[in-house]
């Protein structure tokens, strides 16, 4: 990295990081969390392979950001839905409340839900962009492709890498 780009980097951390940390804490109600995006926002601005020079750098940040915590988000409401699929619908009509909320079955869960979260965090992360796209937004292959600008081929091929970790993570999907 040119000496620069650091220089530019050190004086968005400087007149900005504070700001970042606030509005990503409005997008995903947690604190830390905000931190840690924050800091992979720099972390990815810094590490850009183009080395033209940015018309907006602030903006440009400000949007890392804000799609790393939409992402963190989808990952979260992914997980809220494989749990809740997880559980039996009783058929009967009886609420059995014992047996939903059963030592084992929670821990199970947990289990599942931890599995998901290693499978999730080990993809690379247009991968895991496009996963989410599909799954959580219902968008199509074609759609991806556009919004990502990749071609449908590598949605495909980012789709079944996708599944095909998560199987071998949770043993489902």
């Amino acid at each position: 990295m040119n000496k620069t780009r650091k220089t530019l980097l050190e004086k968005l951390f400087a007149e900005h990081g504070q700001a970042l940390v606030r509005f990503v804490t409005r997008i995903v109600r947690s604190p830390e969390d905000a931190e840690d995006i924050a800091q992979y926002a720099y972390l990815r601005l810094q590490n850009l392979t183009e080395e033209k020079d940015l018309e907006n750098p602030r903006a440009y940040l400000f949007q890392i950001a804000n799609n790393l915590a939409l992402d963190q988000l989808r990952r979260g409401k992914l997980h809220i839905d494989y749990v809740s699929q997880q559980l039996p619908v009783d058929s009967t009509g009886e609420d059995d409340q014992a047996d939903h909320h059963s030592p084992e079955r929670v821990l199970a869960a947990r289990q599942q839900l931890q599995a998901i979260h290693e499978a999730m965090d080990s993809l690379p992360l247009k991968c895991r962009q496009a996963f989410l796209l599909h799954r959580n937004r219902g968008l199509s292959y074609t759609e991806i492709a556009e919004d990502m600008n990749i071609s449908v081929s590598s949605v495909e091929k980012y789709i079944l890498q996708a599944l095909k970790v998560c199987r071998q993570k949770t043993g489902n999907f």
